[in-house]
């Protein structure tokens, strides 16, 4: 009786084991098999890069989550600011809607797209010109053909005659042109935005001189000015001014002295200034420069920056006046002189959100449908879209918006007129996701 009653305990833990065992074995199976039913081809080969599958699940999970998080709180705020309007998503986070609105009872029709940068990183925001050289004219839809850009709006001022634009352009932090009046201007970093009323500080530096220069490859308003002009201007510089002289310097050496125009380097630029000024810059101390000869050989060197101090930004844009800043209506059309433009026109617009939304606007006008917008209602639109900062850009005849090819405004000229630059949308899909693409093909 006791050997009996010893023996069923041991019998049933050993009935208990193996079931444990079995269950163990079970979910193992269960787990390996659920891995391999949610394998895809470029998990198998990024896992190396990426971790196990279960954990590139784990982590598709999380961004789908998020991202569907994010979709949501900014349609909540789409209609919010735009209300029940025509919307059509052209991308992910990008939106292109149409609207009506009406000032003092008069009828604007409006076309806008805002980028969420958030749902969507492979969005890029780009200034693009017209040409190679900076005096060339193209239409917004030609120059969004060349570089792949599926939506873009007109850009900055320019002068018609050639095309050179009138403000700062920066594009890949190559500054092509300066700023004039220290108008205000669009900054794009890697994260965001930036706006701001923008001067140059520029210097050339030789022999442990330095030279103040004036402006990068704009028209001349002052014979006193000292300009930079680069390969991208053109050919040749343009015409001396009374009392000037220019120079044309190469890898920092200066190679070129007239007082005539001069063929501009591809490795440098030519400066054209008052013989005053930049005789005393280039003047060489006897001394000073045989024992400099013999360590090294002195070049001439330009330093151009911001003010303010935007080192972080890839690309800039220029444009004015001011519409919206911290969030407020300010329209300084007197103080960046603007004010023959203020009354009602069509109109071109950009600013960004306090959440980092980016928004371009263009306003048709000259028509009964569309009486266009003077300065301060342009103004009180980008606001009541919520703009915490805002700017105008060229308008009138040059107010042209394209998406995915097609003009979805109503220009004055049809296909728009061709202006210097744009401002474009592109989409740059980064090294991984390539590759991730290819695979699963």
């Amino acid at each position: 009786m006791n050997v009996l009653l010893s023996e069923r305990p041991i019998g049933f833990q050993k009935i208990a084991v193996q079931l444990l065992i079995a269950i163990f074995v079970t979910v193992i199976f269960l787990g390996e098999g659920l891995c391999f039913w949610g394998k895809t081809e470029s998990a198998v080969v990024n896992a190396p890069i990426y971790g196990t599958d279960l954990q590139i699940q784990n982590e598709n999970s999380y961004k789908s989550s998020v991202k569907e998080v994010r979709m949501k709180l900014w349609q909540i705020s789409l209609a919010r600011r735009y209300g029940n309007v025509y919307k059509r998503f052209v991308k992910e986070g990008v939106v292109h809607m149409k609207m009506t609105k009406y000032l003092g009872g008069n009828p604007i029709r409006l076309n806008i797209i805002e980028i969420n940068p958030s749902i969507n990183h492979d969005v890029k925001i780009t200034p693009l010109m017209a040409g190679d050289k900076l005096a060339r004219k193209s239409t917004v839809v030609s120059m969004s053909r060349r570089n792949s850009a599926f939506a873009a709006i007109n850009g900055s001022y320019f002068k018609p005659q050639t095309g050179v634009p009138l403000g700062i352009l920066m594009i890949n932090k190559k500054i092509l042109t300066g700023p004039i009046y220290d108008r205000v201007a669009l900054g794009i970093t890697d994260n965001g935005f930036k706006m701001a009323r923008v001067s140059l500080n520029a210097k050339l530096n030789y022999l442990g001189r330095e030279l103040k220069v004036n402006n990068i490859n704009q028209p001349r308003t002052l014979c006193t000015d000292v300009l930079i002009y680069t390969s991208e201007w053109g050919n040749v510089s343009p015409a001396t001014p009374k009392y000037g002289v220019q120079i044309a310097v190469e890898n920092g050496k200066v190679i070129a002295k007239s007082t005539s125009p001069l063929a501009i380097p591809q490795n440098g630029f030519v400066i054209s200034s008052p013989q005053s000024k930049v005789g005393e810059f280039l003047a060489e101390e006897k001394t000073k420069t045989k024992i400099l000869n013999k360590i090294s050989s002195p070049q001439i060197t330009l330093d151009v920056k911001t003010n303010p101090d935007w080192d972080d930004v890839n690309h800039i844009i220029g444009g004015g006046p001011f519409l919206v800043k911290d969030g407020n209506v300010y329209v300084d059309y007197i103080e960046e002189k603007f004010k023959p433009i203020a009354g009602r026109n069509p109109r071109t617009a950009i600013g960004f959100t306090k959440e980092g939304n980016f928004i371009m606007v263009t306003i048709d006008g000259r028509e009964q449908k569309s009486v266009g917008a003077g300065l301060c209602e342009l103004a009180k639109v980008m606001k009541s879209f919520e703009c915490q900062y805002a700017m105008n850009l060229d308008g009138g005849g040059s107010s042209t918006m394209q998406v995915n090819g097609q003009i979805v405004n109503a220009p004055s000229v049809k296909g728009g007129i061709a202006v210097s630059n744009s401002l474009a949308l592109v989409e740059v899909r980064s090294e991984a996701d390539n590759v991730i693409a290819s695979v699963e093909k």
